[in-house]
């Protein structure tokens, strides 16, 4: 392998190898990243990979982000003429993987792109530009030539309605974009160390991958047509190669898993509509928290209104983002026939995309309310770009919904737990705190009990936070939050406030005496104490997470007070 950095900025480098005849991956790692948007907490980075095909003519599989532009090309460079591409492959148009589209193609304007229909249309508008096109459907095929034939598989919505997969007869590599990668950035270019990886492979799934299952197996009826996969070149992370049918198998039991839950909630939306898809995947993220399946639809694409019938027929709750008010007959029928499938027993949820041309939300929720659908949050509008709050409140509102249409299910599971066991499991006491966060501008706060010092050298202590909680997507690795201990005798106006249900995206600090930690988030001026903490890893302990962090600094108020204790009577819930 051969890597090039770039040391001005944060670490970036670039890797080159060959992994298999004729056939180069440059992956382009980027080991300080922490984020995929606001709600997808990263712990190892990530890479996005582009790979190199040269057959009797030479192929390019996707690009990368537009944050490795000299080092990418200065490595392309090295490798080809770029005037020598003949094609590239765009397996979907999402930034991190076309980024730099638009340069190579400036730099080399007779390169043929090979993508899905809808993935041309976006690029037109990337671009803005003419370029050489070949729209490819399920099963078409691209001959390189030496035995080089690229077979392409239609998988949209893995996660980008306009995803393919590109298969290579000769080395039977699949090219996957981002279906089953990670967010996990190390020297290794394959995944040789199973255990190193397999947490966050799923943490990945469950993050992009777990709200599209049926997706995911329809990807996978259609992957199955093909010969033995050997490989499957991702678009982040490890190349999949010691474990392949193995990390296969996992997506496949998940999926089908997700498939048959319980609990249905539909989101529909016109994904090349506004900022649709952003905004749609903060709700579905949100959702996903409390562990109720999500079935993403684009109204744009072509669906069968009978599939959508029976779909909308067997959800619990429908989320809809509003769709250009002169928007194209089939997606006027596609929305008119999930008003006309609603039923009663449902819940709803609106959102505006932001696309200017919105259909007005309320006279669609009145139809809806007509019909006796329950609201799960209120309508959510977007008068300008998204911001991180929008994205907050998207995922709060997700939430909300997911608890909602699950209420039954948490009295029953409340009501299963044996009596005696239940009364024992509340003699565990806990100390009463409430947590802060801030990041960049969303704060959050809870109330918390599940609290313990876990260390002495370093000091650390650990939390346990509920899945559905909306601080938690705040408290991933590297993030910085305070531990606010609360006063025996007088905690109950503190508590009380942060026991309140909020409504998505309101200011849990309204009223609340603050004052800034050196990370700025907000302390309260009313505890005991204080502790500035930083998140160093979490573990999944089945519907919370414990979260350990390092406790960097702290304070005292009262030193002769007492910390607040909590009593709990039942084990069951809090």
């Amino acid at each position: 392998m051969v890597g090039v950095t770039d040391k001005t900025e944060k670490r970036l480098t670039i890797q080159t190898g060959e992994i298999a005849e004729d056939t180069t991956a440059i992956r382009s790692l980027d080991w300080d990243r922490d984020r995929f948007d606001i709600e997808f907490g990263l712990q190892n980075g990530t890479t996005y990979n582009s790979f190199l095909i040269r057959g009797e003519q030479t192929a390019l599989v996707d690009t990368s982000h537009e944050k490795f532009r000299q080092l990418y090309f200065d490595t392309l460079t090295g490798l080809i003429n770029p005037k020598d591409i003949d094609y590239l492959i765009i397996s979907h148009t999402e930034p991190d993987h076309s980024g730099l589209v638009k340069d190579l193609l400036q730099m080399s304007p007779e390169i043929t792109v090979v993508a899905s229909k809808v993935a041309i249309q976006f690029l037109e508008d990337l671009v803005h530009q003419p370029f050489k096109r070949k729209i490819v459907k399920n099963g078409d095929r691209l001959d390189l030539g030496n035995g080089h034939e690229i077979e392409f598989v239609i998988a949209p919505n893995l996660h980008w309605p306009d995803t393919i997969f590109s298969f290579d007869h000769k080395t039977q590599i699949l090219y996957t974009c981002d279906a089953f990668g990670m967010h996990y950035c190390s020297e290794s270019t394959f995944d040789e160390d199973l255990k190193t990886i397999e947490a966050d492979f799923h943490y990945y799934y469950e993050c992009l991958m777990g709200p599209n299952a049926r997706s995911v197996l329809s990807a996978l009826k259609r992957m199955g047509e093909l010969p033995a996969v050997k490989m499957v070149a991702t678009g982040h992370g490890p190349l999949l190669s010691h474990h392949v049918e193995e990390l296969i198998g996992r997506y496949r039991k998940w999926s089908q898993t997700q498939t048959k839950a319980e609990t249905t909630v539909g989101v529909f939306y016109v994904s090349e509509y506004g900022y649709s898809d952003r905004l749609a995947q903060s709700i579905v993220n949100g959702i996903s928290k409390t562990g109720v399946a999500v079935e993403i639809i684009d109204l744009g694409a072509t669906v069968d209104l009978q599939e959508l019938r029976e779909l909308v027929g067997r959800c619990t709750g429908l989320v809809i983002g509003m769709t250009p008010a002169t928007g194209a007959a089939n997606i006027q029928a596609a929305l008119s026939t999930v008003l006309g499938s609603a039923n009663e027993k449902q819940t709803i949820g609106i959102f505006e995309t932001g696309g200017g041309d919105d259909e007005p939300t309320y006279p669609l929720l009145n139809k809806f309310r007509a019909l006796g659908l329950h609201v799960g949050f209120p309508v959510i509008e977007v008068r300008d770009t998204p911001g991180e709050n929008i994205y907050k409140l998207c995922e709060e509102a997700g939430t909300d919904l997911g608890q909602w249409v699950t209420r039954d299910r948490s009295i029953k599971t409340m009501k299963s737990l044996g009596a005696d066991l239940d009364k024992a499991l509340g003699r565990l006491s806990g100390g009463l705190y409430i947590i802060t966060a801030k990041k960049g501008a969303v704060s959050s706060a809870m109330l918390a009990s599940w609290v313990s010092q876990a260390s002495f050298k370093p000091l650390g202590l650990s939390i346990a936070v509920a899945k559905d909680r909306a601080i938690e997507s705040l408290m991933q690795v590297g993030d910085r939050f305070v531990l606010n201990v609360l006063e025996e005798g007088n905690y109950q106006t503190l508590m009380r406030h942060f026991l309140k249900r909020f409504a998505p995206g309101a200011d849990r600090f309204e009223g609340v005496r603050t004052q800034p930690a050196e990370n700025g988030t907000p302390i309260l001026a009313d505890a005991l104490a204080y502790m500035e903490c930083e998140v160093q890893s979490r573990m999944d302990c089945g519907d919370h997470w414990v979260v350990y962090s390092n406790v960097y600094t702290g304070r005292v108020s009262k030193p002769e007070a007492l910390t607040a204790v909590h009593h709990r009577k039942v084990g069951n819930h809090y």
